[in-house]
């Protein structure tokens, strides 16, 4: 049920999956959830037994008018939300929300502008709502991804990503460990990496930028540096949770 009072819906995990050794995916129903476009997030809010209470943003994995919605979460060994979401919940617990929030980093199958999303770590999460959003709608529009991550087992959603009827071309780049016989080794990403590895500005991508706040700042000036207009970069940074 929804409180009218304070917007905040009560949902139910339903299903789970691991992600990532410190990642996990969980699907939860929502009776009153009034569906979400791509690229938007929601408030999720854990009460302790004292009364003391919790509340963390974390962007929607899914997209449309279903009723079940899907997060990513990823643990963080001094987060008071994700741990309890990654190694705690249970199928059948309550968790509160509030949303769907946002309407600036988002993407509608309306949109006919190539879009170019690049992704650090679990910043992927918004993009695999717009990729699933994008395919389902049969959208012609150019979509790319690239995704960059430490290391291949830190990948979110590999198999969906490495699916060639994904509509989404997906591009991985390696930070720390690169697999066997990768054309590069690995490194942080460079202005020259995005050069060869995204949309040119000449084909006036609309670009989505999501990670962690350092990330979030070099690749955006980097994109800049290649001639991209700053009213065409959308950006969202993760914080603590």
């Amino acid at each position: 049920m929804t409180n009218p009072a304070n917007g905040w819906h009560r949902g139910s995990l339903v299903r789970a999956r691991p992600l990532t050794s410190s990642a996990r995916s969980i699907t939860l129903a929502v009776p009153n959830w009034p569906g979400n476009v791509a690229g938007q997030h929601v408030d999720v809010r854990l009460t302790a037994p004292d009364g003391y209470q919790a509340v963390r943003s974390y962007s929607i994995a899914s997209a449309g008018s279903s009723k079940q919605i899907e997060l990513a979460i990823d643990r963080l060994p001094d987060g008071e939300v994700s741990p309890f979401l990654v190694d705690d919940l249970e199928l059948g617990d309550p968790v509160e929300l509030r949303g769907p929030l946002g309407g600036w980093f988002v993407w509608r199958p309306e949109q006919t502008r190539p879009v170019q999303l690049i992704a650090g770590g679990s910043g992927v999460v918004p993009f695999m709502a717009m990729s699933r959003a994008h395919h389902i709608a049969g959208s012609s529009a150019k979509m790319q991804l690239l995704y960059s991550i430490r290391t291949p087992d830190d990948a979110f959603f590999r198999d969906e990503l490495s699916r060639a009827s994904t509509s989404t071309q997906t591009t991985w780049h390696y930070t720390r460990a690169a697999p066997p016989g990768w054309s590069r080794s690995a490194g942080r990403l460079t202005t020259k990496d995005l050069k060869h590895e995204t949309l040119l500005p000449v084909h006036l991508p609309l670009v989505y930028v999501c990670g962690p706040t350092g990330f979030v700042e070099t690749v955006s000036r980097a994109l800049i540096d290649l001639g991209h207009a700053a009213d065409s970069i959308r950006t969202e940074r993760f914080g603590g949770t």
